[in-house]
């Protein structure tokens, strides 16, 4: 899509009907997720099944006028032998889903030396959390069970992975605590953090490897140093639990996502709060019935760091670009709970309370060259070291995100 024009749909998926099962019950996609390279993607269906699914979709998924342009790939993989989709047992409600990074050459050695039943691929790993605790972690190419995760006392909601391809893997869960796994020492836990008074439902990791951002069932935000495993900074600003957060690719803004109708978005580095993003219903109730209908449900950044993605209890997606303060774009969805961007842009998957996944055309933009620069520079340079820069004001403030 170009950028102003409506999200449309380009497919939806939707689980088999399980009949040993209550359908209604359990049935919730809490998470999906693309690979980082884009090759796969994750669904949790409900009812314990989580889906991998090579990407770009298959022919009979999608309209006629929108295949991908990544679809090139897959003549590229017919003589190697086409992926295949997998069907993962996980046992437990999935309630949430992370991939790895490809991992560094020395990261597969250490990992094929510990695991030398499996092949040596370039072993992309998905990692599921589980409704008792359990985190268990599957090699992608092959659908095997690597190492099962134990410590946490309740369900792990959230997890995400260090971008740069150590292996070290966060969790967040209901027993109102983070935990920090290195799958390269055989999965042993290396930290917990302690600190939430709620249960935690989102954790995110800054692309620069610095920083570990956790939402709980509380107004604050707590800024984490991935250096040290020390708090470094309590967010406030929120009125109510605050469910969702999402880092920009330079790691110079955070966005947080909360029950009070709001996305907020800060400077992670100083704590300042930059803007927010009200979500007001297009047609609003005659009475106060419905006072939490707009409460927010998921955040995220698109790859090139130009626009968000919100996900509402309103039976709307949003599509914000990051300089204006109203949506851009809208979506009619129910029952949304989650949303992600395809890493090369142009696609946002979300899912629903009913197991479904739907795909959406995403705006397509060429950044400037401003923007650019920006994001090259902000992924090595906090704010301080930008306000310590010999450089004009303007420029100064351009770099800091403080022209909107």
């Amino acid at each position: 899509m170009e950028a102003g024009e409506e999200p449309l749909l380009l497919a939806e998926l939707k689980p088999g009907r399980p009949h040993q099962f209550d359908w209604k019950s359990s049935c919730e996609t809490w998470s999906v997720a693309f690979s980082p390279d884009g090759s796969w993607f994750a669904w949790s269906q409900g009812h314990c099944i989580v889906k991998l699914i090579p990407w770009p979709l298959e022919e009979q998924f999608i309209p006629k006028g929108f295949e991908a342009k990544s679809r090139s790939r897959k003549n590229d993989t017919k003589g190697r032998g086409s992926p295949k989709e997998k069907t993962l047992d996980c046992g437990q409600i999935v309630w949430g889903l992370a991939f790895s990074p490809w991992p560094s050459p020395p990261s597969r050695k250490l990992w094929a030396r510990h695991h030398p039943q499996v092949p040596d691929v370039s072993c992309l790993i998905l990692a599921t959390g589980l409704n008792d605790g359990q985190i268990k972690i599957w090699e992608v190419q092959t659908g095997l069970l690597l190492l099962n995760l134990s410590g946490h006392q309740d369900v792990v909601r959230d997890l995400s992975f260090t971008p740069s391809g150590s292996l070290i893997l966060v969790s967040a869960s209901r027993d109102k605590t983070l935990r920090i796994w290195d799958l390269n020492k055989h999965g042993k836990q290396i930290q917990v953090l302690s600190g939430h008074l709620q249960w935690v439902y989102c954790c995110s990791i800054s692309p620069d490897c610095s920083m570990l951002c956790s939402a709980a069932g509380e107004k604050s935000v707590f800024l984490w140093s991935m250096r040290s495993y020390t708090l470094i900074r309590k967010l406030e600003g929120h009125q109510s639990s605050v469910v969702s957060c999402d880092f920009s690719p330079d790691s110079a803004l955070l966005v947080t996502a909360s029950y009070d109708t709001n996305v907020i978005m800060w400077d992670p580095y100083t704590g300042e709060r930059l803007r927010s993003l009200h979500h007001t219903q297009l047609n609003p109730p005659m009475d106060d019935s419905d006072v939490h209908i707009s409460s927010l449900r998921s955040v995220c950044f698109s790859p090139e760091g130009l626009y968000l993605a919100t996900v509402a209890d309103d039976r709307l997606l949003r599509i914000w670009a990051l300089e204006l303060k109203t949506p851009i774009a809208f979506a009619p969805m129910t029952n949304g709970l989650c949303c992600t961007f395809f890493p090369h842009g142009g696609v946002i998957a979300t899912g629903t309370r009913d197991g479904h996944v739907q795909f959406w055309t995403a705006p397509r933009v060429l950044s400037s060259l401003k923007h650019l620069c920006r994001k090259a520079l902000r992924s090595f340079l906090t704010t301080y070291q930008v306000l310590a820069l010999p450089i004009p004001k303007k420029m100064k403030e351009f770099l800091t995100y403080r022209t909107f």
